[in-house]
């Protein structure tokens, strides 16, 4: 009987604290915009098959609208849909907007280090020092977009040794495409069978399959049970601590040979460090060094190779399209060997077919979650700081007010009556930082 008693005693309290759990969440969500109710400790993500899919998540606008309110555990999200909203989120409110969460998968995997999952101070100094880096290497011995032409020739080379024998381009893809990478973060390139390269290129997918996975999404919802019992989560750890060995490595190989000026990120970066040595605020050390190597890998070889990839899917199943291009490439470059960015207002259609490539593959449908560093109003609703907000890219790529017929491949989206390349505002594959580029872009060539 004395054990019945506790049972029961047990189940008493936990039904209250579920209770008190559920009345809490009700009440935050009354101060949200509209969503699907959400149950105690999971939120929606039962609902969601634990996973925020954008596909899943564009069914909820047809009944809630175009600005909702998802519950991961415990923890709300604000996802806009469609261009108004996106921009309204990321654009008008950018100033309040512009921080990163940091949910516990994202804690756990950045610890608030480098320039991609960072706020405030370290976010700052890191993105000012990375502008600059890229800058001194456009402009260096070996600029960027020679590395890039390097990189290209190997490949066009190696593709050409096959003989048209049946192979998979995507891992040679991303090799060529992560040397350019590796060029710039370690100032050398990979033989393409190098082992410690496939090794690296292997830890940087695994991170980020996991962050866009449904694993990550438990670990923010139990963050104790995944830190301690998940085995992807342990997964995850162990392909960032291989990265940091190897960055050690490289690390110690530069600080070994002779001064002279810096050729690379690693170069820059330890230049940095010597300059803020003593400020004990410093936020330049190995810990963001690392960190840093590890964004640079994913942000120019993951999203690229994957880019081009699905490029060649395209040219393969329309093949009149294909045919366009290389007519146009054949006419504007003749016998020139090499292509420079500078050729692209040469190339409209092939500019034009490589931005519908981009828009219908829709390779990043979610962007990187913000959050609110401040109270702002997005679509009407008053939003607090500390929320988090959670773009449906894939919305604003397909919305039908801004694209005709948006499901059917049609490069013709992008050139006027003329056949001149014509940007398109709802154009926004990687997040409202395109929108800025764009912007710069066309007031630089402008003023040329």
């Amino acid at each position: 009987m004395e054990a019945l008693g506790l049972a029961a005693g047990a189940l008493t309290l936990l039904a209250i604290l579920l209770l008190t759990q559920f009345m809490k969440v009700r009440g935050a969500a009354r101060r949200l915009p509209p969503g699907p109710p959400p149950l105690p400790i999971l939120g929606n993500l039962w609902a969601l098959n634990f996973t925020l899919h954008h596909e899943s998540l564009v069914q909820l606008t047809k009944k809630y609208g175009n600005t909702i309110t998802v519950w991961v555990g415990q923890s709300p999200i604000v996802v806009v849909h469609g261009y108004e909203a996106v921009r309204d989120a990321l654009v008008t409110s950018s100033e309040a907007t512009n921080n990163r969460p940091l949910t516990p998968s994202l804690k756990d995997y950045a610890k608030d280090r480098g320039v991609s999952f960072s706020n405030g101070n370290t976010w700052k100094q890191q993105r000012r020092f990375c502008v600059m880096v890229l800058r001194n290497l456009g402009t260096g011995k070996k600029t960027l977009e020679q590395r890039i032409q390097e990189e290209a020739r190997h490949m066009v080379k190696h593709f050409t040794s096959q003989q048209g024998t049946p192979t998979n381009p995507f891992s040679l893809i991303e090799c060529y495409v992560s040397n350019v990478i590796s060029s710039v973060v370690f100032g050398h390139r990979f033989d393409i069978n190098d082992s410690s390269f496939h090794q690296l290129i292997e830890d940087a997918g695994y991170i980020t399959y996991f962050l866009g996975s449904v694993w990550s999404q438990v670990h923010n919802a139990f963050p104790w049970l995944a830190r301690n019992f998940l085995g992807p989560t342990k997964t995850l750890n162990a392909h960032v601590e291989r990265i940091n060995i190897y960055v050690k490595k490289e690390i110690k190989e530069h600080q070994e040979k002779p001064e002279s000026e810096p050729e690379d990120l690693i170069d820059f970066y330890l230049d940095q460090m010597l300059k803020n040595k003593g400020d004990k605020e410093s936020i330049f050390d190995d810990a963001n060094l690392f960190q840093l190597v590890i964004d640079f890998f994913i942000a120019g070889s993951e999203t690229v190779a994957t880019t081009l990839m699905w490029a060649l899917l395209y040219m393969i199943k329309y093949p009149d399209i294909q045919a366009k291009v290389q007519k146009e490439l054949d006419f504007v470059l003749s016998d020139s060997q090499t292509i420079c960015y500078e050729d692209n207002k040469r190339l409209p259609y092939t500019k034009a077919v490589i931005h519908e490539i981009q828009r219908h593959c829709n390779l990043v449908p979610l962007g990187v979650p913000h959050q609110c560093g401040q109270h702002t109003t997005i679509q009407g609703f008053n939003i607090q700081k500390g929320t988090i907000i959670l773009a449906n890219l894939s919305s604003v790529m397909y919305d039908p007010k801004y694209w005709e017929e948006p499901q059917q491949f049609n490069p013709n989206r992008f050139l006027d009556e003329d056949g001149k390349f014509v940007n398109q505002k709802a154009f926004l594959p990687f997040s409202a930082a395109f929108w800025w580029w764009q912007t710069r872009l066309q007031v630089e060539e402008g003023t040329n």
